[in-house]
């Protein structure tokens, strides 16, 4: 299963908690087990944390410090990198590339999947947790995997 979701530009943080409840549902009778959600791209993240305006604020606010987008990074020196030779387009895609090493920089920070618990047949989050997809590069559809594994309810 997979969510779609249009992200802004910049660090945009999105609560997908309601959508991946919506998805466990799906697998009707899954009394216990968990869900696992997977960014599928190299510049989001997939993080649990509260999702209060202020606190997102500063999350976004940390982020930039952790890792600016205008220091010197060697990803976005585009002349001096090789397109790989399978690379669809070749080099003239390849120069098209954003400068955007601080996105997969502080994705690999964050990591890109989180696993939930699945407990009497509902996400077992904390009273204050939500699931939340973090765009760190720009505005585009992002995909979200959901995997639902577990024991249907009457089986063990």
């Amino acid at each position: 299963m997979q969510l779609e979701l249009e992200t802004k530009p910049g660090i945009h943080i999105v609560d997908i908690t309601p959508q991946a409840r919506g998805l466990q549902a799906a697998r009707l009778g899954v009394a216990e087990g968990f869900v696992n959600i997977l960014s599928r791209h190299t510049t989001t993240a997939i993080a649990i944390n509260e999702c209060e305006a202020r606190l997102l604020d500063d999350i976004r606010q940390f982020l930039r410090k952790l890792a600016p987008p205008n220091e010197p990074y060697l990803h976005n020196d585009l002349q001096y990198r090789e397109a790989p030779p399978d690379w669809p387009g070749g080099w003239e895609a390849a120069a098209q590339e954003p400068e955007n090493a601080h996105s997969h920089l502080l994705s690999m920070v964050l990591g890109n999947s989180e696993t939930v618990p699945i407990t009497g047949g509902r996400l077992a989050l904390g009273t204050w947790q939500s699931v939340m997809l973090v765009e760190l590069d720009g505005a585009r559809t992002r995909t979200v995997g959901v995997q639902v594994v577990g024991t249907q309810e009457g089986n063990s």
